[in-house]
Parts: C-alpha cells; sequence; structure tokens
C-alpha cells in the first residue's frame, strides 16, 4: 500500500530556506529535504527529494534520493507525495534524473 506524505509547507510554520521542504510521514514523523527537480513520467509528475542530515553538508552529493508521484488530495486540492511501489518505475525515474545531472555538468 502507498504511503502518503504531506508536505507541511503551509506558510504557517517557520520559514525554511529556499529548495528545502519538510514532509511528515504516516506516522507523524517529520523530516527534511532538498528538492531537486520535478521528473515526468508516462504521464505522471514525480519529485525527486534528498534527505537532509543533520550530520552532513546541504551540498553533499552522494546523499540518498527519495523519489515520489505528485498527486492532487481530493479533499483539499493540494499536491500530496506517494511512495513508488514499482521498482521499475522508480529506476526509470531514477535514471531520467542521473542523464538530467549529467547533462548539467556538461
Amino acid at each position: 500500500m502507498a504511503d502518503d506524505i504531506k508536505n507541511n509547507n503551509s506558510g504557517e510554520e517557520e520559514e525554511l530556506p529556499e529548495g528545502i521542504i519538510e514532509l511528515t510521514d504516516e506516522d507523524g514523523v517529520t523530516s527534511q529535504f532538498e528538492y531537486l527537480t520535478t521528473i515526468e513520467y508516462e504521464g505522471e509528475l514525480y519529485v525527486v527529494l534528498m534527505l537532509l542530515d543533520e550530520d552532513e553538508e546541504k551540498d553533499d552529493e552522494d546523499g540518498e534520493v527519495l523519489i515520489l508521484r505528485i498527486e492532487k488530495d481530493p479533499e483539499t486540492d493540494e499536491d500530496i507525495y506517494v511512495s513508488v511501489d514499482d521498482d521499475e518505475v522508480s529506476q526509470a525515474v531514477f535514471d531520467q534524473f542521473v542523464a538530467m545531472m549529467d547533462e548539467e555538468e556538461e
């Protein structure tokens, strides 16, 4: 079953630096992520995020990325991020992300 993850950037809480978002999972655990990009794959939008570890610097390029599908919450019409259960889709989106990063480096 997919995990719904709510974006906490409603503007009511403390201001986060640009490109940093705070997400709360279904267990109520809140984590901060650096937004890397949004990728379209087979008509769906996916967000690529990097978990910010308090012990690591923000520019650490070796961090682990998280890929989540963007959906609309039917009750609030806000974006929600849903885990991707299909490994092939996750890998395809990750491959597009890597290709995009390689192009930027050239």
